[in-house]
């Protein structure tokens, strides 16, 4: 079977790792351009999943954009029997689609129908999801709507991050394609059409997404700070500054009005939310490095009675 793997962020190679380890021919690799770094914007970086792709021999296409003649005949002459998609963040035409002869598989960090589109893993966490997995499905020209043909579920932690749940759902991720595609070659894929009243939908998250409302019960708060940890990070004004927070723990008691600090010590920080509080761990001022909340507040970047808003 003739393999072209789709993919970009660091999360999206384990997969390609799994394939290659599993001995499938892997014929070519699409990812996105290389992107420039640095203050002079002249050291271009490949992605993770094009240096998977260099250090194996494979090779390598990058269109700005997946589509044109020049570049669905390159796709041609690598004569793909199946293509799979792993976060490569381009939407793919029809002609692309099913241009393999066995079509396209993705791998969505989901259990679908719930929670398609962009930033599943982060919202699983901010609505409290006890459960999460991944799901690989047949591509079609709807957003995360073809048929599953395989699941792998897992629990979320309860102090799991954004972070830690994407680097266990992408090897998750690469266990479940391996799965499917052992599957596929013993005739045994049966395609579960998604219900279509059951689906649910996580946006891209925007700027103001990761804002923090101090209006919310303190479960909340500390559940949308531990989805955005690393990235984009959950973040406030404190005394002008734009500050991200991280590791944060609900507690009860020691009321004040939402956002304000009403502990902040060598044991670290507290703030008030519209019901209970949040201990926070650590916080990343914007112009400084990440930090301990006890080192900020030791180095008077906050103090009890600020707001955070």
């Amino acid at each position: 079977m003739r393999i072209v793997f789709w993919g970009t962020p660091e999360f999206a190679a384990p997969p390609l790792l799994a394939l290659i380890g599993e001995g499938f021919d892997v014929v070519g690799v699409v990812t996105q351009p290389d992107r420039p770094r640095g203050r002079s914007r002249s050291q271009l970086d490949p992605s993770p999943v094009k240096q998977v792709a260099m250090d194996e021999g494979i090779p390598v296409l990058q269109p700005e954009r997946p589509r044109g003649e020049e570049f669905v005949q390159a796709l041609r002459d690598l004569a793909p029997d199946l293509s799979v998609v792993v976060a490569y963040g381009r939407i793919l035409p029809r002609e692309v689609i099913d241009l393999p002869s066995l079509g396209t598989l993705n791998i969505h960090a989901s259990l679908l129908p719930a929670l398609r589109g962009a930033a599943p893993i982060q919202a699983a966490i901010v609505e409290g999801c006890e459960e999460t997995g991944v799901s690989i499905m047949r591509m079609v020209s709807a957003l995360d709507a073809g048929p599953v043909i395989h699941t792998l579920a897992t629990p979320i932690e309860p102090d799991e991050t954004g972070g830690e749940l994407t680097l266990r759902l992408s090897e998750l991720g690469a266990t479940a394609l391996i799965e499917a595609l052992a599957l596929r070659e013993a005739g045994d894929v049966v395609e579960r059409p998604q219900d279509e009243a059951k689906a649910t939908y996580a946006k891209k998250i925007e700027r103001d997404d990761a804002r923090v409302d101090w209006t919310q019960s303190a479960t909340v708060v500390a559940r949308r700070i531990r989805a955005y940890d690393p990235k984009p990070g959950a973040w406030s004004s404190v005394r002008g500054v734009e500050v991200r927070f991280f590791g944060a723990r609900p507690e009860a008691g020691r009321a004040g009005a939402p956002g304000e600090v009403v502990a902040a010590d060598s044991a670290g920080l507290v703030i008030a939310c519209g019901d209970g509080v949040v201990a926070v761990r650590e916080v990343h001022p914007a112009g400084k490095k990440r930090m301990t909340a006890a080192e900020w507040v030791a180095g008077r970047g906050v103090a009890v009675g600020d707001r955070c808003s």
